[in-house]
């Protein structure tokens, strides 16, 4: 059981970032996978976790993937 719990606290950065979709989860997560165990790698994976800004909506959504954000559709066609 303290394992687990050992293992949510080491990946509690990781954790914050999925739960919050945020742009650079996969970023944070390498982060904290190599450098957690450093105390200072943790924390700065902790911070950019809780400082980044969640993947917008619209991009879920509206815009198809590989054109950058805003995405203006072409001209309709009469």
């Amino acid at each position: 059981m303290a394992g687990l719990l050992g293992i949510g606290i080491y990946f509690l950065p990781s954790l914050i970032a999925a739960a919050r979709q945020t742009h650079n989860a996969v970023g944070i997560f390498v982060l904290n996978l190599l450098l957690g165990w450093t105390g200072i790698g943790w924390i700065i994976a902790l911070i950019i976790a809780l400082c980044s800004s969640p993947w917008p909506a619209c991009c879920y959504y509206h815009y198809p993937p590989g054109y950058p954000y805003p995405y203006y559709p072409p001209p309709r066609r009469w």
